[in-house]
């Protein structure tokens, strides 16, 4: 695609601005007109997309533990694991799409490709299902076990999963940032929707999981799964077409890189210099041309912190002969906004580590707050509730929480705080603590209710149906609280690393936010894993057993409880060090430059 430099503002007759100030440009690479692209008719399409792609991956994620019990033959720990392996996968590959995106290919073709992966994946697991999983026909619902597969057949089904992985991680990360392109933030009226853009975002991808939660949900646990995942392929699949449908209307940010590279001359240059004393003038730091100290359109200021970093910038003797004659060589001498770029990531690193925690509770709603429900009493009357279905008190809780942070809560802690103008009433820190604080709330909820099912439980009963009386309702408050949680965390961190990574890594941002979720299930893997060696002995089944009345899951969310406070501890001590980085003003460019081509 063709790229081209802005930064001059272009007027209409009337006065009004015709193109975006941010650097963005059209499918075509001219200058992204804006009356014509992005703001929130192109916002809406990709909303749209990003809530039949949610529908689609819930779908075959929101039963995966109960897939791998009653199709695989897996116990509840080793299917609880493997799915927490799974979903932190799929936030794994988020890493690998944002470095592509950001690298090489872009925020719009990222998407098309991943999302084809996704299309794919989807349909090898319908085929693999129907043709060779569900044997005998109508096995895999609460009564009726599959039968033994072979090698190959399990082969095939994994492969499919993880296919889907790939597809919808690489795609995540991406499909955020390309959302919040198409709102100008150098423009007055653009600039409130993009922090918006985030709100909506998290609760289309709740609402997209509603219909997973309740109708799939309903038909999976009956046995149904080629029904499900088949519609879960027709949904990504639309969600595909829908994509394309808004290619004329969407404004593209070129990529700027590898990031990679970038990174290790800072180390490179600041390693061969770490003899060198570093001079208490500021001037002696290259700054660099329009071109070489840019992220985007915008320079990165000097910080202070990471002081060993700033030799990467240093200039001597030598070095200023070389630049003299236009011949630096960039693993000696960096700009300092490629050195501030560096220092961006590394004071990231502290908040998002404390995030893993939080993504540890967060994926007991996937795994353990379903094999809980599974063995309460799910029926009303003759009808019965799938106990996945129970994340859907978590989907209305983010909504409502949305609604409400946004209409009633931050308004008031502006008014409350007598803050002006477009600032939140709290900082995006302040939310990703309460939001963890919040967590650990519904981790205690959990194992409240773990003890009183345990106290109705039926001790002879192994893995049947209504093995304690203990209704499956009294699971709504942790649901209804780790919703609550998402509104103050996710979307916080959402807007956090979006805002506080450099131009040109916007999607390595939306990436951390991933890669959290994706650590936190390898954590929650590693932990289940831990307690069981350790909890189970030859007379003691462990904590968490295939029949639950013999364990004591009540003590692993006390665990987890207890783990969060301390966990909150350190996130505060983080946070009130942190100290965002600095933008410089936009780079001007001459009106010749604006049509040479990249």
């Amino acid at each position: 695609m063709t790229s081209l430099k802005l930064s001059k503002e272009v007027k209409l007759k009337g006065g009004e601005e015709e193109y975006t100030n941010d650097g963005t440009v059209d499918f075509y690479g001219m200058p992204a007109n804006r009356a014509n692209t992005g703001k929130w008719p192109a916002a809406i399409m990709l909303l749209l997309n990003q809530g039949l792609a949610t529908l689609a991956f819930f779908g075959v994620g929101v039963n995966l533990v109960l897939f791998l019990t009653r199709v695989l033959h897996q116990n509840n720990a080793e299917a609880a694991n493997n799915v927490s392996i799974w979903t932190g996968t799929v936030y794994i590959f988020s890493l690998f799409g944002a470095f592509l995106s950001d690298s090489y290919w872009g925020r719009f073709k990222s998407c098309i490709i991943f999302q084809g992966v996704y299309v794919t994946g989807l349909v090898l697991l319908s085929l693999v299902t129907q043709l060779y999983l569900i044997k005998p026909k109508g096995c895999g619902d609460r009564t009726n076990l599959c039968g033994e597969h072979s090698t190959m057949e399990i082969r095939l089904f994994y492969i499919s999963v993880y296919m889907i992985a790939l597809g919808y991680g690489g795609y995540q990360p991406n499909i955020i940032s390309f959302g919040a392109d198409q709102f100008d933030e150098h423009d007055l009226r653009e600039k409130p929707s993009k922090p918006a853009f985030f709100s909506y975002f998290y609760l289309a991808l709740n609402l997209g999981s509603f219909f997973s939660n309740t109708v799939l949900d309903y038909f999976e646990d009956d046995g149904m799964w080629a029904l499900g995942f088949w519609a879960s392929a027709a949904s990504a699949f639309a969600g595909l077409v829908l994509f394309l449908g808004g290619t004329a209307k969407y404004r593209h940010f070129r990529s700027s890189g590898n990031p990679i590279t970038r990174f290790s001359q800072v180390i490179v240059a600041a390693s061969k210099k770490w003899r060198v004393e570093m001079p208490e003038n500021e001037d002696a730091l290259y700054e660099g041309d329009d071109e070489s100290s840019k992220t985007a359109d915008r320079k990165m200021l000097h910080t202070h912190g990471f002081k060993f970093l700033d030799k990467a910038a240093l200039i001597t003797s030598k070095e200023l002969d070389n630049e003299k004659q236009s011949n630096r060589n960039p693993w000696r001498l960096c700009p300092i906004s490629q050195v501030e770029e560096v220092k961006c990531i590394l004071r990231l690193l502290p908040i998002w580590l404390c995030t893993i925690l939080y993504s540890v509770e967060f994926t007991q709603m996937a795994s353990m707050f379903v094999v809980q429900g599974d063995a309460m009493k799910t029926t009303i009357g003759n009808f019965r509730i799938p106990a996945a279905s129970m994340s859907g008190f978590d989907i209305m809780s983010v909504a409502i929480f949305i609604f409400f942070y946004r209409q009633f809560f931050d308004p008031l802690v502006k008014k409350f705080k007598k803050i002006k103008g477009e600032a939140q009433g709290i900082t995006q820190l302040q939310r990703m603590g309460i939001g963890l604080s919040i967590a650990g709330m519904a981790m205690l909820s959990a194992a409240i209710v773990e003890c009183y099912r345990l106290e109705y439980a039926r001790k002879d009963c192994s893995q049947c149906e209504g093995s304690s009386s203990l209704s499956i309702f009294w699971q709504v408050p942790q649901y209804s609280l780790i919703g609550a949680s998402e509104v103050f965390m996710y979307v916080g961190q959402l807007e956090f690393f979006g805002q506080q990574t450099p131009d040109g890594l916007k999607s390595f941002g939306s990436a951390l936010c991933m890669a959290s979720i994706s650590l936190g299930n390898y954590v929650s893997s590693l932990l289940v894993s831990i307690v069981m060696k350790i909890s189970t002995s030859e007379n003691v089944s462990g904590w968490i057993p295939a029949n639950l009345n013999d364990g004591h899951l009540d003590r692993f969310y006390f665990l987890l409880a207890s783990l969060t406070v301390l966990d909150l501890v350190a996130y505060i001590a983080c946070a009130r060090r942190y100290k965002g980085m600095k933008h410089g003003e936009m780079i001007k460019v001459s009106e010749e430059d604006k049509c040479d081509q990249v």
